[in-house]
């Protein structure tokens, strides 16, 4: 694990550096843009999935931001930070999952080809925001929780893709609420493993058990 360290005095510079810091500028803008096409498009066809993103995009916007706000800062801070993004990632989760329920009582049939073509926008987007972070990927909690960010949010754009063909082959809702699912399970591992190490790395630098 990245900046590993066993007091307050560790470097801050890999995690502040000119190169990430505008690579998670530009991952800030990319969401928040998103965000917008992904809530106007889930609305129009009626997707929980295209919704479970809109909304996956607008919390990851919120975690770039505080990414950014905490890059200069101590790795206790930076932790402390990635604590309460892996707890919103997993909160975000269980809504979805109970969203999905909800739906699958009450929802109809979503439209795939805006579901198709939302997606593929998201895709594009998300790639390369994923591209852009792989190299931060082995950093400390705070810098992990982004690429795992960045890397759910491509796996859940090729979800509901797929998602939008078996609901055009299907007239079903079912691809679309199990995709949701997915996206669910997705948030609820990713918070979970960032609450984890945030936790590992708030002990180490506390002296009440070793790093790592």
């Amino acid at each position: 694990m990245a900046g590993c360290c066993h007091s307050g005095g560790c470097s801050v510079a890999p995690a502040a550096s000119p190169r990430y810091r505008k690579a998670l500028w530009i991952a800030l803008w990319v969401n928040a843009a998103m965000f917008l096409v992904e809530l106007v498009g889930g609305l129009q066809a009626d997707s929980v999935s295209l919704l479970a993103d809109s909304v996956d995009f607008a919390s990851d916007a919120a975690n770039y931001g505080i990414s950014l706000a905490v890059l200069s800062m101590g790795l206790a801070l930076r932790s402390k930070a990635a604590w309460v993004k892996g707890a919103s990632m997993l909160g975000f989760g269980v809504f979805i999952a109970g969203h999905a329920c909800w739906s699958a009582a009450y929802g109809g049939t979503p439209e795939p080809i805006v579901m198709g073509v939302v997606a593929i926008l998201a895709l594009i987007s998300n790639a390369g925001v994923a591209w852009m972070l792989y190299t931060f990927r082995d950093g400390d909690a705070n810098m992990r929780s982004v690429w795992l960010c960045s890397r759910n949010d491509a796996i859940g754009n090729i979800a509901v893709l797929l998602a939008a063909f078996g609901v055009f082959g299907t007239d079903s809702r079912w691809p679309d609420l199990g995709v949701a699912l997915i996206m669910a399970s997705l948030a609820i591992w990713a918070g979970l493993s960032i609450t984890r190490q945030a936790r590992e790395e708030l002990r180490a630098l506390s002296g009440r058990a070793p790093a790592g």
